[in-house]
C-alpha cells in the first residue's frame, strides 16, 4: 500500500483553536462529533474533513470556510 499524500487543502484549524480560548482538541472534536485524533489528523493536514465538518468549523469560529480552509496552488 502506498504512503499517504498529505492533502492539498491547507488549514488554519489549530491557530483559530489556540486563539479560541484555549479550546481544546477534545472540545474541538465534542463540538464537530468526532474524535480528537481526528481533529489532529486536520491540523496536521494528514486529513481533509468532510465539507459539512469544514462548514462546521468554519461557523464554530465564526469565519468564512476560505478563511479557515484553502486550496494549495498545484
Amino acid at each position: 500500500m502506498p504512503p499517504r499524500r498529505r492533502s492539498n487543502v491547507r488549514n488554519h484549524v489549530r491557530a483559530l483553536r489556540e486563539g479560541h480560548e484555549g479550546m481544546t482538541q477534545q472540545h474541538l472534536a465534542d463540538a464537530l462529533g468526532v474524535s480528537r485524533q481526528t481533529v489532529i489528523a486536520i491540523e496536521q493536514g494528514k486529513f481533509c474533513p468532510s465539507l459539512e465538518s469544514a462548514l462546521r468549523i468554519a461557523r464554530l469560529f465564526e469565519e468564512p470556510v476560505e478563511q479557515v480552509f484553502e486550496l494549495e496552488a498545484d
